[in-house]
């Protein structure tokens, strides 16, 4: 009985795992959107703490683990860049996790490119 439950917890693991979905885009600055209700001129920097992601012009807010794991990829990527090399400017990243709502999502993992 007790296997029985294993293998049934481990299915719905899985199960939640396999309704993730994959979303790319560009990194938004929350606040910066929020006052200016554009993305032009929002591109997440280091000092970023609230983020959205901007997928072909639809724009989704990501939850507040979902901005720390941004905030956390971003300061990885400028640790990472060699020295002297451009900073700013657009900030793309994958993101994986579930949908809330329309607008929103709910992250698992964000990887910055």
């Amino acid at each position: 009985m007790r296997k029985l439950y294993l293998l049934c917890a481990s299915i719905f693991a899985f199960t939640g795992l396999a309704l993730a979905e994959d979303w790319t885009g560009r990194l938004l600055d929350a606040s910066c959107y929020a006052q200016n209700k554009t993305a032009k001129s929002c591109d997440a920097s280091g000092s970023t703490t609230s983020f959205m992601l901007d997928v072909n012009g639809k724009v989704y807010k990501l939850d507040a683990a979902g901005s720390s794991k941004a905030a956390d990829a971003i300061r990885n990527r400028a640790d990472r860049s060699a020295p002297g090399a451009q900073s700013g400017g657009p900030v793309n990243a994958k993101v994986s996790g579930s949908a809330e709502g329309t607008d929103s999502i709910k992250v698992d993992r964000i990887d910055v490119q």
